[in-house]
């Protein structure tokens, strides 16, 4: 792909499709990894290639959820780690949680590139400054808040999957293999990107899930305790930013049926508009 230019109308999914196709080139996707990229930029189309009110809550939500649980845990396959490296790794230090690595086509050599670019990153990003509001953070001591405090945080957050374990109930194949002291573990899960049976499969295990998809009418939308409809470089963002913060509380009465039924709504007015 040639030079693009920031202000190119089409910036952020040509760059997304750039790092997808990096990744495969090294070994880190399966073949029909880019295919269920492509089936999500449709429904980012119905949205306006933009966070609506309603994913905005849910951010807020999961924000919160992670920050209460006793033991949150951040779930990625290829894609998110190729897409969202950086800020998925930020996301576990400010929670602060591990990433665990499940993916279906699971090899050795998959899983190798897998947590290697994650570890590569996680270096990178240990010498990076605080992000900015982390000294109001009121969940960060007084005595904490120092320079060398967000870098240690980082250094902090393991890189899990590697060596399983454990296995999720009711599940089978390779995604049912998971660790002990992260997934199984868990009681809050953030999983971008997820499968539809898996989603299922961790609810019925008891776990609040989280999930980013951009299809509201997925299983996975439909089955998760809280479901970001958005675009996975576009939401972690704002995800960062609310776990930074630290204040946000979850809403006991939380609807996430009502929260989808919100964002079809959005996507209707879209296309009646267009």
């Amino acid at each position: 792909m040639g030079e693009v230019p920031p202000t190119h109308p089409r910036y952020a999914s040509l760059m997304a499709r750039k790092l997808l196709t990096e990744a495969a080139s090294e070994g880190m996707l399966a073949e029909s990894a880019l295919i269920a990229h492509g089936r999500g930029e449709a429904f980012d189309y119905l949205l306006g290639e933009r966070t609506c009110d309603a994913a905005r809550n849910s951010i807020r939500e999961i924000a919160g959820r992670l920050q209460e649980a006793d033991w949150p845990i951040i779930s990625v396959n290829g894609n998110a780690v190729a897409l969202a490296a950086d800020n998925l790794i930020r996301c576990a230090a400010a929670v602060p949680c591990d990433i665990e690595v499940n993916i279906y086509y699971r090899t050795p050599e998959r899983m190798d590139a897998l947590i290697g670019k994650l570890n590569e990153r996680k270096e990178v990003l240990s010498h990076e400054p605080w992000p900015k509001g982390w000294d109001n953070n009121p969940n960060v001591e007084q005595w904490e808040q120092f320079p060398g405090d967000w870098q240690e945080k980082i250094r902090n957050v393991r890189i899990l999957g590697g060596e399983p374990d454990g296995r999720i109930p009711g599940l089978e194949g390779p995604r049912a293999e998971c660790c002990a002291e992260g997934i199984l573990r868990s009681d809050v899960i953030l999983v971008p990107l997820e499968d539809g049976d898996r989603c299922e499969a961790l609810v019925d295990m008891g776990k609040t899930v989280c999930a980013i998809d951009l299809n509201p009418l997925s299983r996975t939308a439909k089955k998760a305790t809280i479901t970001i409809v958005d675009e996975l470089t576009r939401c972690l963002p704002l995800l960062l930013d609310d776990l930074i913060d630290g204040s946000l509380m979850p809403d006991e009465n939380w609807d996430n049926d009502q929260n989808l039924r919100e964002v079809v709504s959005e996507m209707l007015r879209i296309l009646d508009d267009a």
